[in-house]
């Protein structure tokens, strides 16, 4: 029996600030980022935009054309918790009217647990062939105005159903695993920017690779040129060229730089003009494989690594189905991603710093309403959040 994507689909905020723009505000060359870290726009979510309306636009586009009376779990993946008590997918069921018959249950480790759910769902779907899982990962990424991690940030979720239908992508049940206690990105409690040392996380991520990348060869007898094309976790699009180029020397792989890239250029389009999306960024980079290679991928097995700082690796993969393009949402997904707003400097940081000025003490607090899909964070009244409908 196979278990496998079904369906999946991604979503992103209205709004957007160029690169170009922060450089100038920064007093930097826009190649610095554009070249540099392989960023040329980041999503900024308007002050109605929140972890739980980017989940719920994305899971309400993967599940068209999916009998949703056979979903009976919701795993939802994110470091951009809303509530240290209620699981934010119980928002996105009632928003997106799922059956009442389901287990709902939220994932935390830090860009990880998006995979981490996915590992979980396979031998359940294998004892429950009837079912369907959904995954939804989405999250913020916010490292401050002025920081050096600022131009890495991004917004987005992307909802995937996993079943024993698996139209898109099979699953391969072997992975390799790698954990570690490291503090190379953190959030405490106390505050909604996250904490990073980048050049040791880079490091960190290497190793991950390296450890989850060997014990899936030990496990599997498989080798590098078992695999087409690699996907990776983007906190920005040149980190996969870094991680590749690692591997293709830890593997021992005889390529040119042109070969190497081809295995993973498609799979950054997207992340270049989102910017991180955090637990979402490796699927999010499936998808961007998938709406964007030329080359029909049929039969082809692609691998994936999930990387999550603290830090939590691992290596899968999978092979690409007959006619996946038939079930892939390509029109959607680039509409989504060119039909966005550019906003100005002072605009972005009037969004950015909303979140921050949201009362704390039970008062009520409504949003202003600007540009979403079809649904949006309303507010706050007496420490509850408030969602609607839009259309």
């Amino acid at each position: 029996m196979q278990v496998g994507i079904e369906s999946i689909s991604f979503y992103t905020s209205q709004y957007y600030i160029d690169l170009k723009t922060l450089a100038r505000q920064n007093g930097e060359d826009p190649n610095k980022y554009y070249i540099g870290i392989g960023q040329e726009r980041m999503s900024v979510p308007p002050p109605d935009e929140d972890v739980v309306t980017l989940a719920a636009n994305a899971t309400s586009q993967a599940l068209e054309g999916i009998d949703v009376n056979t979903l009976d779990t919701l795993l939802f993946a994110t470091e951009s918790g809303i509530d240290q008590s209620k699981a934010a997918g119980i928002y996105v069921h009632e928003l997106v009217q799922l059956p009442r018959n389901m287990r709902v249950f939220e994932l935390k480790q830090a860009c990880y647990s998006g995979a981490g759910g996915l590992a979980l769902a396979l031998p359940y779907l294998l004892h429950h062939p009837d079912s369907r899982v959904l995954i939804v990962a989405s999250d913020i990424a916010r490292y401050g105005l002025g920081s050096i991690g600022e131009p890495t940030q991004g917004a987005g979720a992307v909802a995937f159903v996993l079943s024993t239908n698996p139209k898109i992508m099979t699953i391969d049940m072997e992975s390799g695993l790698y954990t570690n206690d490291v503090m190379d990105f953190w959030r405490p409690n106390y505050t909604d920017e996250a904490l990073v040392d980048g050049k040791y996380s880079i490091k960190m991520y290497s190793a991950a690779l390296r450890e989850s990348w060997q014990q899936y060869v030990n496990i599997t007898g498989r080798s590098f040129t078992d695999l087409h094309r690699f996907v990776y976790h983007l906190p920005f699009t040149k980190m996969g060229d870094k991680a590749h180029q690692f591997l293709v020397r830890y593997a021992g792989a005889d390529l040119s730089e042109a070969e190497w890239k081809k295995q993973i250029d498609d799979a950054a389009i997207y992340q270049r003009y989102i910017g991180n999306t955090y637990a979402g960024s490796v699927f999010l980079a499936l998808a961007s494989l998938l709406d964007n290679s030329a080359e029909d991928l049929t039969h082809k097995r692609v691998g994936l690594f999930s990387y999550g700082s603290g830090s939590v690796g691992e290596f899968f993969t999978g092979i690409i189905q007959p006619d996946y393009q038939k079930h892939l949402k390509v029109d959607l997904h680039k509409s989504i991603v060119t039909n966005r707003q550019e906003l100005d400097y002072d605009t972005y940081k009037e969004f950015y710093s909303f979140k921050s000025n949201l009362p704390s003490d039970g008062s009520k607090a409504m949003t202003p309403r600007y540009e979403t899909g079809r649904y949006r964070f309303a507010g706050l009244d007496e420490h509850k959040r408030l969602y609607e409908v839009v259309q």
